[in-house]
């Protein structure tokens, strides 16, 4: 059921970070760093599961939302999540832009 606003003692704007601004340029994240540069926090910090699967909740939608400025990598093992960075001049693959 909705809330009324004045039921809060703060609102704050809804503003996300751009890729340029949470990722370095020439590295590669997974999706639950990305999830933790979201929060603020340091790509290999600590967090339990549950936190880790609420963050993930808003880690996603931003990857798919900043599709464009991204590349992609596949894991490098079966164990291992795929990877996201940023997308730079000569950063995709020989016919995997077209």
């Amino acid at each position: 059921m909705p809330t009324d606003k004045d039921d809060f003692s703060a609102l704050y704007p809804c503003d996300f970070y751009t890729p340029a601004e949470l990722l370095a340029p020439g590295q590669m994240y997974t999706v639950y760093e990305i999830a933790r540069l979201l929060q603020g926090l340091e790509p290999d910090a600590e967090i339990d599961e549950g936190t880790e699967e609420i963050l993930l909740d808003w880690a996603i939608p931003w990857v798919i939302v900043n599709a464009d400025d991204l590349v992609v990598a596949e894991p490098r093992t079966d164990e291992e999540p795929g990877y996201y960075g940023l997308r730079e001049d000569g950063g995709v693959a020989d016919g995997a832009d077209e």
